[in-house]
């Protein structure tokens, strides 16, 4: 009979090895969302606030604030604000830059708002979209902005913002993903970054309830409720414009 020896105890010295398929929990680690980390980087942010800022300035001037290159610029100036404060990795918090955060997603907002209310009190009166095509485009513009609007605030207030998610300074999430409730399907090192705020928004604004991201706190129901309803007004009421004009 060969005898099989037992395998060798593990080196404590060594810590866990990174290729075990094991979870973080069965090393007694905590996971990476609940604990101190290095802050997201910049880039992802900064990307969608440019887009943004680039469907701005295309969308047509009667549904801007005059001038038409007003909130374009004042956006690009808090951007490159936050830019300087964390330019790579977004680890530093002030109530500066906290303040500044804010705002930049309220300018946004206040400006898609705009030409979203514009938009549907043009459609309901019956001056707006005389082409399908072009009120197609300028809905959808709209419609897309909306997402990033919603993905910036979900992403700016979930625990604090992501300087204090980076720092593990609260424990109780805002929005509960998947790989929260199940750490095994994830890797040790996960976190929320902006791109799953995005997804959140993106799916919100497409399923108009929640998919696999629950709202935990009242303010995180509270805006996506609102989301689902200005993205369903705007949906139904521009496609069915579009409809009518094709008929």
């Amino acid at each position: 009979m060969t005898h099989t020896p037992p395998d060798p105890p593990p080196d404590p010295a060594r810590g866990p090895s990174p290729t075990s398929a094991e979870p973080a929990a069965a090393h007694g680690l905590e996971p990476a969302w609940r604990r101190v980390t290095r802050g997201e980087p910049r880039w992802a942010s900064t990307t969608a606030v440019a887009a943004v800022v680039v469907i701005q300035l295309a969308l047509p001037a009667r549904l801007s604030v005059h001038p038409q290159w007003l909130m374009p610029a004042v956006e690009l100036v808090l951007l490159v604000a936050l830019v300087i404060g964390n330019p790579h990795r977004i680890e530093r918090s002030s109530r500066v830059i906290r303040a500044l955060e804010l705002a930049l997603a309220l300018v946004i907002g206040g400006a898609n708002a705009y030409a979203a209310v514009r938009l549907v009190a043009g459609l309901v009166r019956g001056t707006e979209g005389s082409s399908a095509g072009p009120l197609l485009l300028t809905g959808g513009a709209i419609w897309l902005t909306n997402i990033v609007i919603f993905a910036l605030l979900y992403w700016e207030l979930d625990r604090g913002g992501p300087a204090a998610r980076a720092g593990g300074e609260r424990d109780v999430p805002d929005f509960l993903f998947v790989q929260m409730q199940s750490p095994e399907l994830a890797p040790p090192h996960w976190e929320p970054a902006f791109f799953d705020y995005f997804y959140l928004s993106f799916t919100n604004s497409t399923a108009f309830s929640p998919t696999d991201v629950m709202p935990v706190t009242r303010w995180a129901k509270a805006l996506m409720l609102a989301q689902s309803a200005v993205s369903l007004l705007t949906v139904v009421l521009v496609v069915a414009r579009a409809v009518n004009i094709l008929k």
